[in-house]
């Protein structure tokens, strides 16, 4: 379920379904992205423009952003364009529609499909890959440590996420 955080310059969303716990938010702009904090995000803490940049680093679609100050929204490339991650799932950039498997859906930016096909949230990842050691070629990526990931192969579960 989608949640929206409205600011002045810009209106902040977040479906903890979507997302795999990489914490870009969380380590890119701390001020705006605090799991400790009631509400956890805070989109007067930071500049438009700063928070829009940070949200477009979130490979899973979970943060979106829809700008109120006539600031440009998010365009990503026409066509979409997807990158395998190595050992991991499929990373698209640019207008994904989505279909869960319960039958709802949204247009997203942004998405991580599963591939490893172990996934509980079909067709998005859910990190299962990691639990079930999925090995396939594709592009590196660092995972750094944080709240929401204790260790680069160690995300927290969806139950023990804080986040609304």
């Amino acid at each position: 379920m989608r949640r929206t955080y409205r600011g002045d310059g810009i209106e902040v969303s977040f479906d903890r379904e979507l997302c795999t716990h990489v914490a870009a938010c969380l380590l890119g702009l701390p001020a705006v992205f605090d799991i400790d904090r009631r509400p956890w995000i805070a989109p007067n803490a930071a500049a438009p423009d700063e928070i829009a940049r940070t949200i477009e680093r979130c490979p899973s679609g979970a943060l979106q952003y829809r700008r109120l100050d006539g600031g440009p929204e998010e365009r990503g490339p026409e066509p979409p364009d997807v990158t395998p991650i190595r050992n991991g799932p499929l990373r698209v950039r640019g207008r994904v529609e989505g279909r869960r498997a319960g039958g709802g859906g949204e247009a997203l930016p942004r998405a991580s499909l599963c591939r490893c096909g172990a996934s509980e949230n079909k067709p998005f990842c859910d990190n299962s890959h990691l639990r079930i050691g999925f090995r396939a070629p594709g592009e590196l990526i660092h995972i750094e440590v944080s709240p929401v990931r204790p260790a680069p192969d160690r995300p927290i579960t969806k139950e023990a996420d804080p986040r609304p």
